[in-house]
């Protein structure tokens, strides 16, 4: 690895071609035996804000070159555009890279909105009426408008056990279990977690011991994040099989707030896009038409009312 002060190497050059969608292999190894061989990817390479990075840089030149030796053309706006790209991300990181940080400092975790001098009015509102006005939320007849509501009001059916939290996972399974296949959102549904998880805060509940807004409510979880018992797959084939002993930490946040995980749904291979080893997952409103982005299963699972959230 490099430190602060030093040239990108090799590997962290390969590191930062693959982060900014230069994914092919032999092109970034290309352009590096390129930058290599004009003495570009040295200590001695001076800075030029936006077109290069610490020791390295990225040239038209280079790129038409390196992507003839692998056989690729360019248009003249797609070398524009990885000049852009690469050279004002190296550029970025050359500057990061001077600044000195140790192990030991934690990273950001909090974001504030608020202004210097000015604070913001109100907060969070955890529970509601379905009007504002002080009426509890009403059951509706059927199980498909129950599918769709709020967190917040099927948070406050389930606090004044009109429904319970097994009768809601059950509705949300045999809809992941409809539904699912044909939006190619659901990688693994999780079951006995989840009636298990129901039966234990239905029990909780009608004894009074009641953990918060989200205690009974189903939900689904991106395959990024680890489920012992589960496969967690990342949304790519030679990991179909994988298990990961640890649990996530946004799954363990949420265990201990009462909710139930129902399903493990999709994400684009390595988080990125739609398409994952079993498909592309669907916008449930308009079929012909991807989830897109990392989160295309959580997004068309919610969308579709297959989980609470």
């Amino acid at each position: 690895m490099t430190t602060p002060g030093n040239a990108f190497d090799r590997r962290s050059f390969f590191s930062l071609c693959s982060v900014m969608g230069v994914g092919h292999p032999a092109l970034a190894e290309a352009l590096w035996r390129k930058a290599s061989a004009a003495g570009l990817a040295s200590p001695e390479a001076g800075l030029d804000p936006g077109m290069q990075g610490q020791g390295v840089v990225i040239t038209k030149e280079m790129i038409s070159a390196a992507a003839a030796m692998i056989g690729l053309d360019f248009s003249e706006a797609e070398k524009d555009e990885l000049v852009q790209t690469l050279g004002g991300t190296l550029g970025l990181l050359g500057q990061l890279r001077k600044i000195p940080l140790a192990n030991s400092v934690a990273p950001a975790m909090r974001f504030d909105p608020e202004l210097p001098g000015r604070a913001v009015k109100g907060g969070i509102r955890l529970s509601l009426a379905d009007d504002r006005r002080g009426k509890p939320v009403v059951r509706p007849a059927g199980n498909t408008d129950l599918a769709f509501l709020t967190v917040a009001e099927l948070g406050d059916l389930v606090r004044r056990r009109k429904v319970s939290s097994t009768e809601l996972t059950r509705l949300y399974l045999d809809r992941l279990e409809r539904h699912g296949p044909t939006l190619q959102c659901v990688v693994t549904l999780t079951k006995e977690r989840a009636l298990n998880q129901a039966r234990k805060a239905d029990e909780e509940i009608a004894a009074g011991r009641y953990r918060g807004p989200l205690h009974g409510i189903p939900w689904g979880a991106k395959d990024l994040f680890a489920v012992p018992g589960y496969p967690t797959t990342w949304g790519t084939g030679p990991f179909r099989d994988q298990q990961i002993l640890e649990t996530a930490t946004v799954v363990e946040k949420l265990d201990r707030a009462g909710a139930v995980l129902v399903a493990k749904l999709t994400l684009g291979e390595l988080a990125m896009g739609d398409v994952w080893f079993g498909g592309t997952t669907k916008n449930p409103w308009k079929l012909d038409q991807g989830s897109s982005g990392s989160s295309a299963g959580p997004g068309s699972a919610t969308a579709a009312g297959l989980v609470g959230f």
